[in-house]
């Protein structure tokens, strides 16, 4: 559970990491892509810790 918490903070940390370098324009284009990347890494592991704790229901 608190392994969940943490990547949820650090998911949203990084969206606000990669709007403003959106927004300021300093952000180099790779650095941004390795954050988008990150992100979506995150979104995976906490996807799979969510089905680990939501059994299964056979309707």
């Amino acid at each position: 559970m608190r392994r969940l918490e943490l990547l949820r903070v650090e998911h949203r940390d990084l969206d606000g990491a990669i709007a403003a370098l959106v927004e300021s324009g300093s952000g180099d284009q790779m650095q941004i892509a390795r954050l988008k990347k990150r992100k979506l890494r995150l979104r995976d592991e906490m996807t799979s810790l969510e089905d680990q704790l939501v059994p299964d229901i056979i309707a």
